[in-house]
């Protein structure tokens, strides 16, 4: 049932209503940037909001529909980009101090697809500073909290991204993933986050982690606004070397595609060490998507040690000198792996060949040899913890969850992923179920995510968080790994 408010609207409703003149692009925009306006000094979502820049180009795409031309689904609709995609005229910080005055001269490749689809650009997002953490915790502009706990962390990188959705702050925001960082968000505040095939997406004009694993994508309140949003964004960028000339497939009609033939693997090395709650949801969805379809087997994935090209980031990081994570101009401790240089050139062809080898052996020794359609894993294994331990734990040089994950695999296995909210835990966080198919396969995910939320209300679900709220306050050790107050 649609509420009232346009701002609690899914991307589909908005469009609809924007289509029948029940609403305009500027009332929209002005929905989502009052709630901006009284939950970001909460959640600290974004790090640049543009107020007047966007509710301008409200205007001017609401005088194009007026005029009789809209240019498709995502026309007049208000997004959000991470802090590391160019915006033209518009600074991109990646989290950090080292690029607080850094300004844009053109937009990235994903910018520009937005732009031309009628997209409303509200404001940059807040993110683990140069994406080079899990938690969001801990970035020159303060931590990002998660708006179902204000005491914890909302996942990272893309924490921002997956804050701002969740809060109604806008209807979709762009992430980027290298090791989870649009799924991890996305299940921690249980919104809807989908990296598609490596190279079906430019990264173009993003800031870099790792190019050979870097993947930029939607996150969204439901599958379908989700592949609204990658519809528009995916697509060849000849000007970029990741990317893949690859026919985009008809997302929106993967919506409705039967599942019931659909094969399930599962793999128990995803399983381990769960906290209770995750695994209670996750029995509970994997018996509702196996009865959905064709059913579900144990599989055994490839190994992912020794594969990678961590020294790639440094290519870029090294131009930035000095003041990258090195104690002087940005955040110590933040993210040390991350601050090394470029490393021996014998490591990176070794990692860069095993990379590459691992993405071959996943296709043919699990998708064809295994039979199965689908994995479906948890997204992450255990609940959000507070933002006070993980700035604590980055002050004693031990900044990343120390625990297994499960979701850099699937980006070094280069597979199409989606996370999709699957439960609650008995304190009232959201637990995200990871759902990944074959290479250039991102329709069966899609049908298979789609068919699942159609059948369940986890999504629906929304943070009670009130304008009246507190913010905790971080002690002093905490405090210090953040610029938390700068002005922005």
């Amino acid at each position: 049932m649609q509420t009232s408010d346009p701002a609690f609207w899914t991307l589909r409703e908005a469009t609809d209503n924007l289509r029948a003149r029940r609403i305009s692009s500027v009332e929209l925009t002005t929905a989502c940037l009052d709630r901006i306006r009284t939950f970001n000094p909460k959640t600290n979502a974004f790090i640049t909001v543009l107020r007047e820049q966007a509710l301008a180009q409200a205007k001017a795409l609401d005088k194009e529909q007026a005029a009789g031309h809209a240019r498709g689904p995502l026309h007049g609709i208000p997004i959000a980009l991470k802090d590391n995609v160019d915006l033209a005229r518009v600074r991109t910080t990646a989290g950090s101090k080292t690029l607080a005055g850094n300004i844009a001269t053109e937009d990235a490749e994903v910018t520009r697809r937005l732009r031309a689809a009628g997209a409303v650009l509200v404001g940059k997002c807040n993110m683990h500073i140069f994406a080079a953490g899990a938690t969001s915790a801990v970035s020159y502009y303060g931590p990002v909290r998660n708006p179902w706990n204000l005491e914890l962390i909302a996942g990272g990188s893309s924490g921002g991204s997956a804050a701002a959705v969740a809060m109604h702050n806008c209807f979709a925001a762009i992430g980027t993933d290298t090791g989870g960082s649009i799924r991890t968000p996305a299940a921690m505040c249980g919104v809807t986050g989908f990296k598609a095939t490596y190279g079906r997406v430019s990264i173009r004009g993003i800031v870099p982690l790792t190019w050979s694993l870097d993947h930029c994508g939607p996150l969204a309140r439901t599958v379908e606004d989700t592949v609204t949003v990658l519809q528009a964004i995916a697509g060849y960028d000849h000007l970029d070397l990741q990317s893949v000339d690859c026919p985009v497939p008809d997302y929106v009609a993967a919506l409705t595609a039967p599942v019931a033939q659909l094969r399930l693997g599962i793999s128990p090395q995803f399983f381990d060490g769960l906290d209770a709650d995750v695994a209670a949801a996750l029995e509970s969805a994997i018996a509702q998507l196996t009865a959905m379809t064709k059913g579900a087997k144990e599989v055994e994935l490839p190994s992912i040690l020794g594969t990678g090209a961590s020294s790639e980031g440094g290519v870029y990081r090294e131009a930035l000198g000095n003041g990258f994570l090195h104690g002087g101009a940005d955040v110590p401790n933040a993210a040390p792996d991350a601050a090394r240089g470029s490393g021996r050139a014998v490591d990176y062809i070794h990692e860069w060949r095993a990379l590459r080898l691992v993405r071959r052996q996943v296709d043919l020794e699990v998708f064809r040899k295994q039979a199965v359609d689908i994995l479906v894993t948890p997204t992450i294994r255990e609940l959000p913890w507070t933002i006070e331990e993980e700035l604590t734990r980055a002050a004693n040089t031990r900044p990343r969850n120390p625990k297994p994950g499960n979701t850099r695999a699937l980006d070094d296995y280069g597979l199409p992923t989606i996370t999709v909210p699957c439960g609650f835990s008995k304190t009232g966080l959201p637990v995200g179920l990871q759902l990944s198919g074959a290479n250039w396969k991102e329709n069966d995910v899609i049908a298979l995510a789609h068919a699942f939320q159609k059948a369940t209300d986890w999504h629906t679900r929304r943070p009670a968080l009130t304008p009246d709220a507190k913010v905790p306050v971080l002690s002093a050790t905490a405090a210090a790994q953040t610029g938390e107050g700068v002005t922005r």
